[in-house]
Order: structure tokens, then C-alpha cells, then sequence
């Protein structure tokens, strides 16, 4: 069980390889998360320690799968977990077959076709897109990405820097949004032939041996 501080990105990464599955804020009992194993004083830091810059980083870099997967908080995935996690938490029906049974909503739908049309599309461009820029329309458009990426549709692929003419720096960060297919595909992450009860199992019997017992029976329950 990891129960050290990390201070440097290489660290993070060997924790993420090593445990599978790290939330950024406490989510499991017993279990770490980002936070946790970090030093409060580099948050939002603005320095090569700061693991707010490390969390999109990550998957920019190719080393975890990130979105608001579980309980539509913010985890990372390893790449050896992360075709396991899709094939328990994903679906096996298209987006299209989910929006027409009704499933998923049309805003959902719709912003799934616009990303792929788009990968990496940053927050900003992707509402305008969808023409849910209204503010009575903000809570629509965040449920309808969290709903994609609960279903692991969508990640997280890094951060759009705003930029004024000039190509400086100016104002805010936007998170950036690319396809589950897209991400892996260009990571070069290959799917798994494995059944979802059969990759369950997988998941399970790798949490048995870098969690505790409470961590575990949380563990089975998100992944049912």
C-alpha cells in the first residue's frame, strides 16, 4: 500500500503504474487519492511540482487515462487498468443506439458527435458548438459531460491555454475533451476481447493485492 508523499511528476506516474487506479480527491476508504499523497503547499503552485498541472499532463502525455469516471469525480486510469475500467464502466451500444433508447440525452448526443468531429476541443468551444453558451443552459451541458464520461464516451486529453492576438497567455485555462476511441487509439492502447464479468474479476483480483479489504469492498461495489 503506498503511504509515502510524492513530490515530483516521475513519482506520481510510478504510483499510478503501481496501484492502477488514483482518484485526484478522496473517493475510496483506505484508499489514496492525488491529494493525499501530495504536498498541499505545491497545489496550485504554478511550479513543475504542483499536481494540478500534473493531473492533465498525465493524459497529455499518454500516462493515464483522465475524467470524472466514478461517481462523477475526477480519477486517473493506468494504461494497463484503463481497457479493463471502460469494459466494466462503459457500454457496449453506440451512442446513437443509447440516445434512441433513450438513454442518453440529446445534448449528450449531440456533444459526443461534435468531440469527435473535433478531439481535443477545449470547454469553451465545445459549449459554444453545442449552442448551450446561455447561462441557464451551463448545468445542462456539465451533466451532459459528466454523463460521458461516466460512461468513459469521453476523457479528458489536457488543457487549451487562452490566448489574446498576440499568442500570449490571457485569462483562464479550458479543459480540453477528446473521444475514449480517439485518446487510446493515438496512445496506442489496445481493447480487450474480455467479457465484462471476466474483466471485473481482472480488476478485483489486481485491487487484492494493492488495497485493503475496505478499499476492496468499495472497489466491487463501483464496479458491480
Amino acid at each position: 500500500m503506498v503511504d509515502y508523499k510524492v513530490k515530483t511528476y516521475e513519482e506520481a506516474i510510478k504510483v499510478i503504474e503501481e496501484l492502477g487506479l488514483l482518484p485526484l480527491a478522496s473517493l475510496i476508504p483506505d484508499y489514496p487519492s492525488l491529494n493525499s499523497l501530495t504536498l498541499q503547499e505545491n497545489w496550485h503552485s504554478d511550479t513543475e511540482f504542483d499536481p494540478w498541472l500534473w493531473r492533465t499532463k498525465f493524459s497529455s502525455d499518454g500516462v493515464a487515462g483522465y475524467g470524472k469516471f466514478i461517481k462523477k469525480k475526477s480519477i486517473l486510469v493506468s494504461r494497463e487498468l484503463l481497457p479493463y475500467v471502460k469494459k466494466v464502466l462503459g457500454s457496449n451500444e453506440l451512442i446513437e443506439e443509447r440516445y434512441f433508447s433513450g438513454s442518453i440525452s440529446r445534448e449528450a448526443n449531440s456533444i459526443y458527435k461534435i468531440i469527435s468531429q473535433e478531439e481535443g476541443i477545449d470547454t469553451r468551444a465545445l459549449r459554444a458548438r453545442a449552442g448551450l453558451k446561455e447561462k441557464e443552459k451551463k448545468k445542462i451541458f456539465e451533466n451532459a459531460l459528466l454523463d460521458l464520461q461516466g460512461s468513459m464516451d469521453i476523457v479528458i486529453s489536457g488543457i487549451q491555454e487562452k490566448k489574446n492576438i498576440d499568442g500570449e497567455k490571457n485569462g483562464w485555462s479550458s479543459t480540453a475533451f477528446e473521444t475514449y476511441d480517439s485518446w487510446t487509439s493515438r496512445n496506442k492502447i489496445a481493447n480487450i476481447d474480455s467479457s465484462r464479468e471476466d474483466a471485473k474479476k481482472y480488476l478485483i483480483a489486481h485491487f487484492s493485492n494493492v488495497c485493503s479489504k475496505e478499499s476492496l469492498t468499495k472497489f466491487e461495489k463501483i464496479f458491480g
